[in-house]
């Protein structure tokens, strides 16, 4: 009898360690979310909140070696199989939008999207030119749609109270740009696919590019991993700082280095002007730039989107305020590469008016120069700055909340520079204009003329000599005020001859235009006299009296 008793313990022992391997070894092949006990849970609370079927708790008392069901200790690790956890619809939410963004679904019309709205499973997203659109997923990813593209949001899923996501989108066309949120390993999945690539992603930063005309697709990675996989062939694990693409059909390319961030350290960080220029160092392996504006630094709101030939991007306008720009550079195979960024700046309003005179590189005469600008309808005030230096670093004149739109300023003569700006009441003041660079010069004197010269057939005028390369204008009249001109002259000499006049009482005047052909004051009228010329046969007699 003790034989059959012991056999019978054996098998029991046996099958016993049988049921202890076979659950130890399903626990490990089984996918499963760690959950971390808190003080009051028990299996039947935990398998209420968490699994699809609240009966399923003895599930996890076997999965999880559990004795007593009730009395669980707080912070012991629990596995919950993912295939048990409850599955409801997630929704992504519209962050911002920038242009015409448009939703398409087979429930609704299509409808423009705006901020706050949800997108569901479903959903294709289409951007236009210079349109995006930002969208924020249940698991805190964020993901940006580029101008001229198309994506559909395949499968979008949340684990119940878990908080884990599984999301699923298809490029149909276009780029995005994604920051995925660290997924809970191996349950979260994040997957991209296109017709040639699709690319699976636990936490990272990546874009997507897929070509509308032959569909080749391209992936490229900031931060972390990214698996790729082609249409056949196999699977390719992408580091940050390397790309691949693939045509459909075909496999993925072998990863590429991608193109090292621009150098921005000596691109502007205040900008005073719209149109809105900003420059930076050239790239050796770019052929073109993408220049991207945000409105800060969470790069959710992309403003400005372009592809440039030149280290230089030119758009049209924006409001003043605070940026950050983007650059990277392009490749001969079309990779773009790692991100550079640099905050900066925009104060162009209100803006400068614009200059009068002097301009740059007149001149300006007497003792005074007389700064004129156009009148502002948005100015309150003007600011005026005259200085020696074009970096005004010590002004001579720094004249503000002028009403008038003209300053006089008395200046000995020499080279300027001079600059004016608006001041309105509720942006205060706006930038300078352009430096306009002027001479000051004196008003050019009047020449001292010797007396006229009277012999028996001409008059003679002579005076002194000015500037080299000025003109002379003189005058010949029978009145002080000139109202009956007998001569109007313009010479380039000190001199001039006239045949004589008539005997009488004349007056004389000059002034000096300079090189530049700004003319000076009359001097004052000489008055002289030409005599009575003696009958020729009153000669005759002359010796007959000596």
């Amino acid at each position: 009898m003790p034989q059959p008793c012991f056999a019978l313990r054996l098998i029991s022992s046996g099958l016993l360690l049988l049921s202890l391997l076979s659950s130890v070894s399903a626990r490990a092949t089984e996918a499963a979310w760690r959950y971390g006990v808190k003080p009051g849970d028990t299996l039947f609370s935990i398998a209420s909140d968490y699994l699809q079927r609240p009966d399923q708790w003895r599930r996890l008392q076997t999965l999880n070696a559990v004795d007593d069901p009730l009395r669980l200790m707080p912070g012991t690790q629990l596995q919950l199989p993912v295939a048990l956890l409850k599955r409801e619809a997630a929704a992504a939410v519209v962050l911002d939008v920038q242009g015409q963004v448009m939703r398409l679904s087979a429930k609704q019309p299509r409808q423009s999207l705006t901020v706050g709205q949800q997108l569901h499973a479903g959903d294709t997203v289409e951007t236009g030119a210079d349109a995006t659109v930002s969208l924020r997923f249940v698991d805190g990813s964020r993901l940006l749609l580029t101008p001229l593209s198309s994506m559909t949001l395949t499968r979008l899923v949340l684990l119940g109270k878990s908080g884990i996501a599984q999301t699923w989108l298809a490029l149909n066309r276009g780029g995005i740009d994604t920051r995925v949120a660290q997924q809970h390993k191996p349950v979260g999945h994040y997957e991209i696919k296109s017709r040639a690539l699709n690319l699976a992603v636990r936490g990272t930063d990546f874009r997507a590019f897929v070509s509308e005309n032959d569909q080749v697709s391209r992936g490229e990675v900031m931060e972390g991993t990214v698996l790729a996989a082609g249409g056949r062939g196999p699977r390719l694990a992408l580091r940050a700082g390397f790309g691949t693409q693939a045509s459909p059909g075909a496999p993925a390319q072998a990863p590429r280095a991608l193109p090292p961030a621009p150098d921005l350290g000596g691109t502007a960080t205040l900008l005073h002007r719209v149109p809105l220029r900003l420059d930076w160092a050239a790239s050796p392996e770019a052929v073109r730039y993408r220049a991207q504006v945000f409105a800060d630094r969470s790069l959710e709101k992309l403003l400005l989107d372009g592809v440039f030939a030149s280290p230089s991007a030119k758009w049209a306008d924006l409001p003043d305020g605070r940026y950050v720009l983007r650059v990277r550079a392009i490749d001969a195979q079309g990779f773009e590469g790692l991100n550079a960024e640099r905050e900066f700046v925009l104060k162009a309003r209100p803006e400068p008016p614009a200059i009068q005179a002097p301009q740059d590189g007149q001149k300006s005469y007497g003792p005074q120069a007389l700064l004129r600008w156009t009148a502002s309808t948005l100015a309150s005030a003007y600011r005026v700055q005259v200085a020696a230096s074009p970096d005004f670093a010590n002004p001579l004149t720094d004249a503000t909340d002028l009403s008038r739109n003209e300053h006089a300023v008395t200046l000995a003569p020499g080279a300027y520079h001079w600059r004016v700006a608006a001041i309105a009441p509720q942006q205060g003041q706006g930038p300078f204009s352009d430096t306009q660079a002027f001479t000051q010069r004196p008003i050019p004197e009047s020449p001292q003329a010797d007396a006229p010269q009277v012999d028996d057939r001409l008059l003679s005028f002579s005076w002194r000599a000015g500037e080299a390369g000025a003109k002379y204008q003189i005058q010949l009249a029978r009145d002080a005020d000139f109202n009956q001109v007998l001569m109007d002259r313009v010479l380039d000499t000190p001199q001039t001859q006239i045949e004589r006049p008539e005997p009488g009482l004349y007056f004389m005047r000059i002034k000096t235009i300079d090189a530049d052909g700004f003319a000076g004051p009359f001097g004052a009228a000489q008055r002289f006299e030409v005599p009575v010329t003696p009958p020729w046969w009153l000669l005759l007699l002359l010796p007959l009296a000596l």
